[in-house]
């Protein structure tokens, strides 16, 4: 957890969990994501971002994030991926978990 000021901790946004795409398509779409773990990573608030293959399961994509704050994901995020990689997805197993 970040140390705040003088005050000690300080909350985050975690964002994570897995999408499913075709087994065949998997690494793929992990490169087609570099792009946006970029700009995620360059973005205000932006305390780690990662989309990555699994190490066992050839379809699945491993999620993950953390902000500063919800404000912050929303102004990065808009509407999520395009739908060159929206339409990729078969499945999402997501959550957001606030850390106080």
């Amino acid at each position: 957890m970040r140390r705040g000021g003088p005050g000690g901790l300080r909350g985050m946004l975690i964002v994570a969990g897995h999408l499913t795409v075709a087994a065949a398509d998997r690494d793929r779409y992990v490169a087609d994501c570099a792009d946006a773990v970029a700009a995620a990573r360059a973005a205000d608030g932006c305390l780690d971002f990662a989309v990555s293959a699994d190490t066992v399961d050839p379809g699945r994509v491993n999620v993950f994030e953390r902000w500063e704050t919800r404000a912050l994901l929303d102004a990065f995020r808009g509407d999520g991926p395009d739908d060159g990689l929206r339409n990729r997805i078969a499945t999402v197993d997501v959550a957001e978990y606030e850390v106080a």
